[in-house]
């Protein structure tokens, strides 16, 4: 780690934690400048610090948006679509998301109905209210952790499946059903992830539904602490970098009818999650 400050400092970066595991503010930086091998080095190097990176008053086009996302890695286009004139970027809005029955206020990851899921995200704020519609981010590792002996114990070997039929379907697309470890390793740091995604239908590989669900929900008591999370409020021309390999996140529902819209880039990868079997 001292490394990583030693190369915070050499480029003039500020580095703010929201919590002592999870999200950090970032400032000395303009996203509208190519980054140099150092700044993206460093950028990665605190992103699987902190697994969420936040970013300020950057008013940034959906081009530099794009070139920001590349720098850690190959851009990925969601196939519900993307704005007219980027196919990668997509509008995050309940008004465009209603059409294919998605919601955002459950805690999520992204993309984890792939064989291969996206290894994060870049999000920018473009039309928010003055008050609500905070995101909150938790850190998977850190909810394994928590986690009860024998919860831990129960979930260890069991896959899970996210189910994106119905949204598929409705966007013209097919994409086979895939299960998940429940708790995968990150692949870059080894910490134990806890992953579900309590957006798409979750139930357990080789579990009674009734079984499942009750799982399922004693999980998503533990997921709920608020000292795994970090949450943030936006602001016009906020960014935030995340690691989706890392953990969950949840928007949060609080501003009525008010038309919220983000804008997101997602960061494809050929990684499957796997669980390490570590040495007693």
């Amino acid at each position: 780690m001292s490394d990583v400050l030693d190369k915070v400092q050499q480029i003039g970066l500020s580095v703010t934690p929201l919590n002592p595991s999870i999200g950090a503010e970032i400032g000395g930086i303009d996203l509208r400048q190519q980054l140099d091998r150092q700044q993206r080095d460093t950028l990665k190097a605190l992103l699987l610090r902190h697994k969420v990176l936040f970013f300020r008053d950057q008013d940034i086009s959906r081009d530099q948006q794009l070139a920001f996302a590349a720098n850690f890695g190959e851009v990925y286009a969601h196939p519900i679509g993307g704005v007219e004139t980027h196919r990668a970027v997509q509008p995050i809005s309940a008004e465009a998301l209603k059409q294919y029955d998605i919601r955002e206020n459950h805690w999520h990851t992204d993309t984890s109905w792939r064989i291969n899921p996206s290894l994060g995200a870049v999000l920018k704020a473009v039309h928010i209210p003055e008050v609500g519609g905070d995101t909150i981010w938790a850190d998977g590792h850190a909810i394994w952790k928590g986690l009860p002996e024998d919860l831990k114990a129960r979930i260890d070997d069991l896959y899970v499946v996210h189910d994106y039929q119905d949204a598929l379907a409705k966007a013209g697309q097919r994409y086979p059903l895939v299960s998940h470890p429940a708790v995968r390793t990150h692949p870059e740091t080894g910490e134990e992830i806890f992953w579900i995604n309590y957006s798409l239908k979750p139930r357990f590989v080789d579990l009674a539904p009734e079984e499942s669900r009750a799982l399922l929900a004693r999980l998503y008591d533990e997921v709920k602490r608020p000292e795994h999370h970090a949450r943030f409020r936006w602001r016009q021309n906020s960014v935030a970098l995340w690691d989706n390999r890392a953990g969950l996140h949840y928007a949060v529902r609080d501003y009525g009818d008010f038309p919220r819209v983000m804008e997101r880039v997602l960061i494809g990868s050929d990684d499957i999650p796997y669980r390490e079997r570590k040495p007693a």
